[in-house]
């Protein structure tokens, strides 16, 4: 296990403000989109999405790395985030079924972070201020030059950035004799996802960003598309929208989760817009207006859809919302076998009240 002295370390924020803390992972210098996750457990699932991309995250739990890392508990090949902020750094870990520190995990995988920051005014400051690009550094403390890197970063607003996440390559998930066959959009999927078809009799195709409906269609004959999850602007995305237009065209079963509900409402001249902070936990109530239950969620999107737009829409029907900020959490596309969720019904870290939704999906391909 690793043993070391903490080296200062500075994080400089786009409107100015400065934190000072610790060395956290590799030393060095990152830059990123700065948001904050209020899970109180699942780091490793979090630091692994790849929803994240780009993003710095600040972690509000206060002690990260507490109980190690585990190989085999990972949502993508490699850690997504560009940068981390926390309290505790914990090099120490409690558990035994891990496999190394967080410390060793960050050093090999090249991440930069911050520790020993008082989040909660940090956090407080993101959320009167919104969103907003960041740097953090460990080699370079002099303000003005920090200041200088952060001036080149560009904006969240308007970046694609599914392409660099998705696999460059096909691959296949399940096993090939499935009663069903899904074809799945890469733009930044998680193995929890896959894993959840697989529960479900499914054999999965992940295809890369790019794929057209038409080579989909023709190298996998699928029972149904699923759209995924995603990091960056997906009104940036017109390759992606003119591929759900043409599944929904063709009439086939889609299902939608996050950024792919985000797309699902673009292809259907919905706009979508920057949130002011987005929504990142463990916790989001939401309510399925269809059934009139509730449920607790998890959720990772910095985008959403234009709620007076969804309600003015004569091609969807809303399903789900948000019981905190009354943001659009769910649609479906009237006359046709589509439907999208804001959230994370695999939920990895998180609660399983969603998954239902997998289960709703297979019923549209039966």
């Amino acid at each position: 296990m690793t043993h070391f002295t903490k080296l200062p370390a500075v994080l400089l924020l786009a409107d100015g403000t400065v934190f000072y803390g610790k060395a956290a992972g590799k030393i060095g210098t990152t830059t990123g989109e700065i948001c904050f996750n209020t899970g109180m457990t699942g780091y490793q699932e979090v630091f692994t999405d790849p929803s994240y991309f780009g993003q710095i995250m600040v972690t509000t739990n206060s002690h990260i790395g507490n109980y190690g890392i585990a190989d085999q508990e990972v949502e993508s090949g490699n850690i997504q985030i560009a940068g981390l902020v926390c309290k505790n750094f914990n090099i120490p870990f409690s558990r035994k079924q891990a496999d190394k520190s967080i410390q060793d995990y960050f050093q090999e995988q090249n991440i930069v972070g911050i520790s020993d920051v008082d989040t909660r005014q940090l956090v407080r400051h993101i959320r009167d201020k919104g969103a907003m690009n960041a740097i953090i550094s460990s080699e370079i403390l002099d303000l003005d030059e920090l200041k200088a890197k952060l001036a080149n970063v560009p904006s969240m607003d308007g970046l694609e950035l599914s392409s660099q996440v998705s696999t460059t390559e096909t691959y296949t998930f399940g096993d090939e004799n499935a009663a069903y066959r899904v074809a799945v959009l890469d733009l930044g999927v998680k193995k929890n996802i896959l894993r959840n078809f697989d529960d479900r009799n499914v054999y999965a195709k992940v295809f890369p960003a790019k794929t057209t409906y038409a080579e989909m269609e023709k190298d996998f004959a699928p029972t149904g598309y699923f759209i995924s999850n995603g990091p960056g602007d997906p009104s940036a995305m017109p390759y992606a929208i003119a591929t759900v237009k043409e599944i929904l065209a063709a009439d086939k079963p889609m299902f939608g989760i996050c950024l792919g509900h985000q797309l699902l409402a673009l292809a259907n001249d919905i706009p979508t817009k920057k949130m002011f902070n987005g929504h990142r936990g463990l916790n989001h109530p939401v309510k399925n207006i269809i059934i009139n239950h509730c449920e607790v969620t998890s959720q990772n999107h910095g985008f959403g859809v234009v709620p007076e737009a969804v309600r003015a829409s004569d091609k969807v029907e809303i399903t789900h919302v948000n019981l905190n900020d009354q943001s659009i959490e769910g649609i479906r596309v009237k006359d046709k076998k589509a439907f999208s969720v804001q959230y994370h019904p695999e939920s990895s870290p998180g609660p399983h009240d969603s998954r239902y939704l997998f289960d709703d999906f297979i019923k549209l391909m039966q």
